[in-house]
C-alpha cells in the first residue's frame, strides 16, 4: 500500500481509502466490521463517513468499530458536516459526528457540499473554532468545483481563515470534468484530492446496458438520481470501450476502471465503498495491477 501526505498537513494517508457510505445503509453492522477488518489489515488507514450517511448509522457502526478494536490512533477519520454551513450548524454538527464516532477529534471534517445560503466567511469561522476547541485537526469540502475551491483559497489570504487541505469530487471515466480546472488548482495549491465513486456508482462494473431493466437491489435501483449522469450516449460508449479493452487484455473492468482512476495524476487517494470484504480486494488487486501506458491509451474516448 503506498502512502500519500494529504495537502499540506502531516496525515499520511492511503492510496486507496475506505468509504463508509455503505454502512448501515446497504450493509449491516457485522458485515461493515468484516469491511473494515479486511481493510484495514490490508494498510487502508483513510476511513471516510458523513453525518448525511443513512441518517448517522454509519457513523454509528464506525464509531463502534473504532471502540471495538482500538483502532483510533491507527486510522485517519473523515466526515462532514450535516445540513447548512452557519457558522453554529457546522459546530453542532461536528459535535454530534464526535459522540457517534465515539473519539474526541475528526481528522478532516469536509463541508459535504456548497451552500449559497451561508456568507463562506461564516462558514469558515465555524470550522476555525473547532479547530481552535481541537476538536477538528484539518478541514476539507467536498462536491465543490473549482470556482468555489478558489473563493475559500481567496479568503485564506485575505481574512487568514482556516485553510482547506483537501476536496472529495466524484471522477472516473466517466464523470472527468474535475481534469479542466479542479485537478490543476489542487496540484498548484497543494491541496488533497479524496476521490469516490471510481466505479461510477456501478456503472462500470457492466452490469447494467441500453434499454435493459435496472437490476433490483442495485445502486442504481436504490438512488435513481444516479441514472441521469450516467445512462447517456457517452457513458454507455465509454462503458461498451470499458468491456471491449477488459475482453481483450483478460482484466475486468472493474479491475481497469479502479486502475484508472488510482492511477491518475494530482489524486491522492480513491474511496472505494464495498458491500463485502471481496470487494475490498477488488481495489487492492486493481492496485498492484496498475495500468501500462498502452491499456490507459485504450481507455482514452476517441
Amino acid at each position: 500500500m503506498e502512502y500519500r501526505t494529504l495537502g499540506a498537513t502531516d496525515l499520511d494517508v492511503s492510496s486507496i481509502g475506505m468509504g463508509c457510505v455503505t454502512f448501515g445503509r446497504e450493509i449491516d453492522r457485522a458485515t461493515s466490521f468484516d469491511v473494515l477488518d479486511r481493510a484495514t489489515e490490508r494498510g487502508i488507514n483513510l476511513l471516510d463517513t458523513a453525518a448525511a450517511y443513512a441518517n448517522g448509522a454509519s457513523e454509528l457502526v464506525l464509531g463502534e468499530w473504532i471502540a471495538a478494536r482500538g483502532a483510533r490512533d491507527r486510522v485517519v477519520l473523515a466526515t462532514k458536516v450535516a445540513g447548512t454551513l452557519a457558522k453554529q450548524q457546522v459546530i453542532a454538527s461536528a459535535e454530534e459526528s464526535l459522540k457517534r464516532l465515539r473519539t474526541d477529534r475528526i481528522d478532516l471534517l469536509q463541508l459535504h457540499h456548497w451552500s449559497d445560503e451561508t456568507p463562506l466567511e461564516e462558514t469558515l469561522e465555524g470550522l476555525n473554532t473547532l479547530v481552535r476547541q481541537g476538536k477538528v485537526r484539518y478541514a476539507g469540502c467536498s462536491n465543490w468545483d473549482a470556482q468555489q475551491l478558489n473563493q475559500a483559497l481567496r479568503l485564506v489570504h485575505e481574512q487568514a481563515c482556516v485553510l482547506l487541505q483537501s476536496v472529495q469530487p466524484p471522477y472516473n471515466l466517466v464523470q472527468r470534468e474535475i481534469e479542466a480546472e479542479l485537478l490543476p488548482l489542487c496540484g498548484d495549491q497543494r491541496i488533497g484530492v479524496l476521490s469516490y465513486s471510481p466505479l461510477a456508482a456501478g456503472f462500470l462494473t457492466g452490469k447494467y446496458a441500453r434499454g435493459r431493466e435496472i437490476p433490483q437491489g442495485t445502486r442504481f435501483d436504490i438512488i435513481p438520481d444516479h441514472q441521469p449522469i450516467y445512462f447517456t450516449d457517452s457513458g454507455f460508449a465509454m462503458l461498451d470501450r470499458l468491456l471491449l479493452v477488459a475482453e481483450q487484455s483478460g482484466r475486468s473492468p472493474v479491475d481497469l476502471a479502479l486502475a484508472w482512476v488510482i492511477g491518475r495524476p494530482h489524486v491522492t487517494s480513491v474511496l472505494v465503498g464495498a458491500r463485502n470484504p471481496a470487494q475490498v480486494d477488488q481495489a487492492f488487486n486493481a492496485e498492484r495491477a496498475g495500468l501500462d501506458d498502452d491499456l490507459c491509451q485504450q481507455l482514452m474516448p476517441l
